[in-house]
């Protein structure tokens, strides 16, 4: 059983940056592929980016791909989600995720066992 807390939301204008935060426990973040998923309002949970324990490759979806970066700390198990550049449309509820897809599905939401209760961010603009 591996359980996930974010942390690190809040309301920012556009062009900042924010980190988010998400701290394991239960097992260790290399464990799993390691991902972050967001919701925005009125939308369907979609995928924002992803670590494979496997590799240790890391994917983007392309609306970030150039802004956010994802990073992890093993001696913490904790994993990070730097995001510059900001923009209104990145607003949303962010999630951490824990699983083992296999590349084709890294961005399938019901290939990740675990997950964390979710942090707002907010971009004005």
């Amino acid at each position: 059983q591996v359980q996930l807390v974010e942390s690190g939301g809040g309301l920012v204008q556009a062009g900042s940056s924010v980190r988010l935060s998400c701290a394991a426990s239960g097992s260790t973040v290399g464990s799993y592929t390691m991902a972050w998923f967001r919701q925005p309002p009125g939308k369907d949970r979609e995928f924002v980016a992803a670590r494979r324990h496997t590799t240790g490759t890391t994917h983007y979806a392309d609306s970030v791909k150039g802004r956010f970066t994802f990073s992890r700390d093993t001696a913490s198990n904790t994993i990070y989600l730097q995001m510059d550049g900001l923009k209104p449309e990145d607003t949303a509820i962010y999630y951490c995720a824990a699983g083992r897809p296999i590349l084709s599905a890294i961005a399938t939401q019901n290939m990740y066992y675990y997950w964390g209760q979710g942090t707002q961010v907010t971009v004005s603009s």
